[in-house]
């Protein structure tokens, strides 16, 4: 997989001729990347091992050791090799409150109209980047998100007072956590109408049991047996 000058090569690795694969993959993509005068910066390549079972084999570029590392940011999100979301929760906080703290201490007059404005375009916007791949599962860190939208609307004078609930009523504002769900299913919508490259077989089935009411387009949930792979495609 490529995006700008990210490339990304992966694959499973069960058994040692497995391994020997991958690393005769990664020969000759070293080669073409050479060959073609694009040579791979082998410093800024890492690898990361996904699954309990892992055998953890090193690979090299070029008879250099790749970097082995158990998070990276790809895109804006961060991968761990456990593939929970904790730290990239923690990271779009973070982010999210420092600008809070920036509308804060630069605006006086904290209008309605005004702080709105300011909360969808600058603070908003890091805590909803891309949910469809990070969506929390966790209650502390559907807790930790939806901290600084309590934040905000606190710092609305005329409705500080007001519990949160009422608080979002007032600003016509959904919780995270429904504008979380609301994006998955536009997502999920996309993938069934074919308005996506992304294929709607590797997520989903269609349900094939007709003995209750209900129509040709009823989806279908896998059954998982740990709870990393039940949440990680929620």
């Amino acid at each position: 997989m490529k995006f700008a000058d990210d490339t990304k090569i992966f694959g499973p690795i069960c058994d040692y001729n497995d391994y020997m694969v991958f690393q005769e993959d990664l020969n000759r993509l070293f080669s073409w990347s050479t060959d073609w005068q694009m040579a791979f910066n082998i410093d800024k390549c890492k690898v990361t091992h996904f699954g309990k079972n892992n055998k953890a084999y090193s690979y090299c570029l070029d008879g250099l050791p790749i970097t082995e590392v158990t998070e990276e940011k790809d895109l804006g999100v961060i991968i761990s090799k456990d593939l929970k979301v904790s730290k990239q929760c923690s990271a779009a906080y973070s982010k999210a409150n420092k600008m809070l703290g920036v509308i804060n201490r630069t605006i006086t007059y904290k209008s309605t109209d005004i702080m709105l404005r300011l909360y969808k375009s600058v603070v908003r916007p890091h805590l909803e980047y891309c949910t469809s791949a990070w969506s929390p599962h966790y209650v502390k860190d559907k807790e930790l998100t939806e901290r600084i939208q309590h934040r905000f609307t606190r710092m609305i004078p005329e409705i500080k007072d007001l519990p949160y609930d009422k608080r979002l009523q007032q600003l016509n504002l959904w919780n995270l956590k429904g504008r979380r769900i609301r994006a998955d299913l536009i997502e999920v919508f996309t993938m069934i109408n074919g308005q996506t490259n992304v294929k709607f077989e590797v997520f989903f089935e269609y349900d094939t049991n007709y003995r209750t009411r209900g129509h040709a387009r009823k989806l279908k949930k896998n059954h998982f047996n740990r709870d990393l792979q039940h949440f990680f495609t929620e």
